[in-house]
């Protein structure tokens, strides 16, 4: 035998395509947010900020290339370095009401980082490999993000955003427990 290193299949190619640096989101789409954030406090995730996004809070709303008003509540929770995200559609055509009609409430998308890039370059580096936009939006003018129709190919959507430096979270409509909704 040799004492050779085995060079077939058994060390990693570099990818030259490669862009995304890690996952910062996982998001569940469902029909009853408050359901959801029910069996993730049982799991021990949360707490969970609560948010409506509509064209209230949200400019420059595209589904599918177009402009198109819609609503829905966004929960957010962190657990280490992942945040979790729970999206129910409210109003309007969306991703994920199509998600929920061909799939039903699951895991609907990842959000990706890609480190060093402008907002410009990540669009351009998806859609350099043949993957476009199908929704959009720039909440409170200050956190772009965008949703890539990657589903055929990779089993799930990608999603990137962009917070801007000066960006703060607002105050939550709702945070699950407290004291108004401790018993979930």
């Amino acid at each position: 035998m040799s004492d050779a290193p085995c060079t077939t299949g058994t060390a990693p190619a570099p990818l030259p395509n490669a862009f995304m640096s890690h996952a910062i989101q996982i998001c569940i789409v469902t029909r009853d947010y408050r359901r959801t954030i029910a069996g993730f406090l049982k799991l021990g995730i949360g707490p969970w900020r609560v948010y409506t996004l509509s064209p209230e809070t949200v400019s420059n709303m595209t589904y599918r290339g177009k402009p198109s008003p819609h609503v829905m509540k966004t929960c957010l929770a962190t657990m280490g370095g992942m945040e979790w995200e729970i999206v129910q559609p409210v109003e309007g055509p969306t991703i994920y009401d199509e998600f929920l009609a061909e799939h039903g409430e699951g895991v609907h998308h990842v959000a990706v980082s890609c480190a060093g890039l402008t907002w410009a370059e990540k669009i351009a580096r998806f859609e350099a490999q043949g993957y476009h936009v199908v929704h959009s939006g720039s909440w409170l003018g200050q956190m772009p993000y965008a949703y890539f129709e990657t589903e055929n190919t990779t089993g799930t959507t990608f999603e990137i955003y962009d917070e801007s430096v000066n960006f703060a979270m607002p105050e939550p409509e709702e945070w699950w427990p407290s004291a108004n909704n401790p018993d979930v």
